[in-house]
């Protein structure tokens, strides 16, 4: 149901919504609440719950909140992406996570706490077992559910072929100039099919909650099977895709099966791994994943700009942390601590997605494998600080070049949707391995010491974090961030450039366009890998949590809302980080909200600030040539 969403949404609008499935997770938790308490959850912070007088029956539950779904996705699609026809994919995939957070903020905060639910999730559809033979038995539910799947694809295949509205659907999703020209009203086509697609969403998790479970960010993940499936189908094929889905999904509980029945597989989360199986293997055979579209206008990269007085910057605002890492309070420095590994953490995007358009969804991927490495090669080789992080860190780049194998045949949104299942297959496969990560009590870190000088963070009362571990921290990060602003004014970042721009124009003119894409890869993993190794001696216990692929969403959003495209967006975004220097100055009472506002502030940033805060700042305008000065592109 997920992927009949992705392929409707696609085809009107070229849009891969990465918020469909939080779209769903938002309509089932007010679908079960609405139906045990008759109260209806809007979601809108601030609004009151709606009485509407009494227990409703399933049905006019389930109609309601599918509509209500329906029109959510018809307002999502006016004020969000039809500004951004035009935006470069970056753009769009932003809006996309903007609103994603804020849908699973609203389940987190209106329906209880993350990752816990006190609803009564009760079974919509039949659920007696049936007995298919003597060893094979299977619930009612899955197979309601699967038969609904194929009956919505092949309804919306006829409706494809068979009606005017189809029919204008296919030619938006062929060239929209074209179907302009031929009096196709586009954007009234494009609504009506986010509002299908937004109510397929409501549906399929609403029905699958009592198998799945409900659960705001792993609901919100599904996502990423779905697009495989959506991937498979080019998306264009309905069928392809429910039957994609399907496959995906009895793999999935296949290999379930098989783990319980075969001890020699790894206790771990092999079926995260066949969404990543799926998209490398299409990315592998087919030379384009995503279908061609007519472009409307010309798309714009967010601007690279570094700024003259950037260095100059990046030491000041160096000095001024250390300054109040050696006098300000403990909860300041636990800030000025986190903003400074999450500043490391955001240069490994800029590196990535600013410099040469290869958007990243693995950043906290890498960052938890060099962690870890960290901790092995201090426990089991006797390696200790500072060589330990730096060959952990080299461990992140080799994991990160592998990822970044892709980027030799695919960037764009393609990239972002091989990253992101990279991301989940790692959280799942690697960081769930004993051997590697630990057991779920988790493995502890040894501190940083060097002789004579000892670097641990940890302390009691006041004390806490130590002064000597933050002014580590806090020098890491100056030097990475000074790092950057001088590569970026280098020669090697004008031809990542230019690479970015147009990579035939790049290779015509010499430039070796795979080494520049693995290089950058390579860099970014190198710099998240660092960032992980401080925040593995920041917390002392690390634990398969500690470096969810949900981080790397959330990285890319707040890095883009900064400013993509210049080192200092990366020095704000370590500000804005939660549990950072913004948010001990906003307060506890704001800072619990800071996903919804983080989504909200992103969705504004893609619609009208495009280069971000810092960039919107810094950005340089054209002068006229009788001014005197030179005018500047």
């Amino acid at each position: 149901m997920l992927a009949l969403g992705l392929v409707v949404t696609h085809q009107a609008s070229g849009v891969v919504n990465f918020a469909h499935a939080a779209l769903g997770a938002y309509s089932a938790f007010a679908f079960y609440r609405f139906r045990s308490t008759g109260l209806l959850v809007l979601p809108v912070f601030g609004l009151p719950d709606i009485d509407l007088g009494g227990r409703p029956t399933v049905l006019t539950a389930l109609a309601i909140v599918v509509a209500i779904a329906g029109a959510i996705g018809l307002l999502v699609s006016q004020v969000v992406y039809r500004p951004l026809r035009t935006a470069s994919p970056l753009a769009r995939m932003v809006a996309s996570l903007g609103v994603m957070l804020y849908f699973i903020e609203v389940c987190g905060q209106r329906f209880g706490p993350r990752g816990a639910t006190a609803l009564i999730i009760k079974p919509v559809l039949p659920a007696r077992l049936v007995r298919l033979t003597d060893n094979v038995a299977i619930y009612q539910d899955r197979l309601w559910l699967a038969a609904i799947a194929v009956v919505a694809a092949l309804a919306l295949t006829t409706i494809s072929r068979f009606t005017t509205f189809g029919l204008s659907t296919r030619a938006v999703a062929e060239n929209e100039r074209g179907a302009q020209l031929l009096g196709v009203r586009t954007e009234f086509v494009a609504a009506l099919n986010w509002v299908l697609a937004s109510m397929l969403a409501a549906l399929g998790v609403i029905l699958a909650a009592p198998i799945t479970k409900l659960n705001p960010i792993d609901t919100s993940l599904l996502v990423v099977p779905a697009i495989a499936a959506a991937l498979v189908a080019r998306f264009s094929s309905l069928i392809t895709a429910v039957v994609a889905a399907l496959l995906i999904g009895m793999a999935q509980s296949e290999i379930l099966n098989l783990q319980t029945k075969w001890e020699w597989l790894p206790d771990v989360g092999l079926q995260q791994g066949v969404p990543l199986v799926v998209i490398l293997a299409v990315l592998a055979f087919r030379a384009g994943a995503l279908p061609a579209r007519g472009a409307l206008g010309q798309v714009r990269l967010p601007s690279v700009h570094v700024p003259n007085w950037a260095a100059p910057f990046v030491l000041a605002s160096g000095v001024g942390a250390a300054a109040a890492m050696w006098f300000g309070s403990s909860q300041w420095r636990s800030a000025i601590i986190v903003s400074a590994i999450a500043s490391i953490s955001a240069l490994s995007v800029v590196v990535a997605t600013g410099y040469v358009g290869q958007i990243s969804l693995a950043t906290t991927a890498f960052a938890g494998v060099s962690a870890f490495s960290m901790v092995k090669l201090g426990n089991e080789w006797g390696i200790g600080f500072p060589w330990s992080p730096l060959l952990a860190a080299g461990v992140a780049t080799l994991v990160g070049v592998a990822i970044g194998i892709p980027a030799l045949r695919v960037r764009g949104l393609t990239l972002a949707m091989a990253t992101l299942a990279a991301a989940l297959a790692i959280e799942n496969l690697v960081f769930q391995w004993k051997w590697f990560a630990g057991d779920l009590s988790g493995t502890s870190v040894a501190p940083a010491r060097l002789p004579g000088l000892d670097l641990d963070i940890s302390a009691t009362g006041s004390d806490f974090p130590r002064r000597a571990f933050g002014l580590m921290v806090v020098f890491v990060a100056t030097t990475m961030l000074w790092f950057a602003v001088q590569f970026g004014r280098s020669p090697t970042v004008r031809r990542w450039l230019a690479v970015r721009n147009n990579e035939r124009a790049a290779s015509a003119v010499g430039v070796a366009v795979s080494k520049v894409k693995l290089a950058s890869f390579a860099l970014s993993a190198f710099t998240a890998g660092l960032a992980g190794a401080l925040t593995a001696y920041q917390q002392r216990t690390l634990s398969v949590q500690s470096f969810g692929a949900f981080g790397s969403i959330v990285l890319v959003a707040i890095v883009y809302l900064a400013g993509i495209g210049t080192p200092l967006g990366a020095l704000v975004a370590g500000a804005m980080a939660g549990g950072g220097v913004l948010t001990v100055a906003m307060g506890q009472s704001v800072s619990k909200y800071q996903f919804a506002i983080n989504g909200v502030m992103l969705v504004l940033a893609a619609v009208l600030l495009p280069d971000g805060i810092v960039g919107r700042l810094t950005r340089r305008r054209p002068r006229s040539v009788e001014s005197g000065q030179p005018a500047v592109g």
